[in-house]
């Protein structure tokens, strides 16, 4: 019985010990949620607050944006908007940004999706490596031997140049996502295809391409975000009549003064498709992006 008491004893500090720390976890565990909150809070506002800025700004006239005092409390003005919309014209380069991004964006996947199939099955790593450094290379140091010769070849102002400028950047991209996914994809599928009576051709089209919508869902709505958004190509290449929105936001900056009243409506106007288009888009890009990345 003694020896009994005794172990009994000698057990109880260490059982308490297990119930203190039992009981201690969740309080770490509500810290560590706590401060997660207040981080993604820090960083939701520290994301958000310069376009929310630009939206009220977009209502204010350019004495009230000079003026401390009315940063939230303001007569709001719609003003901005008639002169970007209506009186700038800015529908018609809404369609040219829309119209190239879009042409430069299916080209792109159309050349691109095979290509990434091709060097992601052949183990053509020469060539990835030519891509990857084509992705790298800066667009400003290409300014000037493209309007060279595409000026000598009379296509500077026009789509044409516009597009191809912007499949530059289009093409590699694609090209570097898809080739992740299809590494991601089993070969088995094919083989089991090509076994069926499938030739290699047709096991890409009818098994993994579909397979692959995610990726190319990825890879195009980055491309159309990066032509939609592209500046320096447009400002150099295009012309009075294909001019993208990018360029046109340009306009309300002059030598003297910027009309940041106009400026903050144009860019709302730009902004606002992308975001839309990201929203209701962003599980593919995750599932794009995360292709491939637990393989092996």
């Amino acid at each position: 019985m003694t020896v009994l008491h005794e172990n009994t004893e000698s057990q109880t500090p260490a059982g308490q010990r297990r119930g203190t720390a039992r009981r201690r976890k969740p309080l770490r565990s509500n810290g560590y949620k706590v401060f997660r909150f207040l981080a993604l809070v820090a960083v939701v506002l520290f994301l958000i607050a310069p376009l929310f800025w630009m939206l009220l700004a977009s209502f204010k006239t350019n004495v009230d944006i000079y003026d401390a005092g009315k940063s939230f409390l303001f007569a709001p003005t719609a003003e901005n908007y008639a002169n970007v919309l209506q009186r700038n014209n800015y529908f018609v380069f809404i369609f040219n940004s829309f119209w190239v991004a879009f042409v430069s964006t299916a080209l792109s996947l159309v050349l691109g999706v095979p290509a990434a199939y091709a060097m992601s099955r052949f183990t053509m790593h020469r060539s990835a490596l030519v891509v990857l450094m084509a992705r790298v290379i800066p667009g400003v140091s290409l300014l000037v031997p493209w309007y060279y010769v595409f000026s000598n070849l009379k296509m500077v102002g026009g789509f044409e140049v516009l597009i191809l400028s912007h499949m530059f950047v289009a093409l590699p991209l694609i090209v570097y996502i898809m080739m992740s996914y299809f590494d991601s994809l089993p070969i088995e599928l094919e083989e089991s295809a090509q076994v069926d009576g499938l030739t290699p051709i047709g096991a890409f089209r009818h098994i993994t391409l579909p397979l692959s919508v995610a990726g190319m869902a990825t890879a195009g709505i980055l491309a159309f975000i990066f032509s939609w958004n592209n500046f320096m190509f447009a400002l150099v290449l295009s012309g009075s009549k294909t001019k993208t929105l990018p360029v046109a936001i340009f306009d309300f900056v002059s030598y003297a003064s910027i009309d940041w009243g106009g400026l903050m409506a144009a860019a709302t106007v730009v902004t606002i498709p992308i975001m839309i288009i990201a929203l209701f888009t962003q599980k593919y890009i995750v599932s794009g992006l995360t292709a491939g990345a637990t393989k092996g």
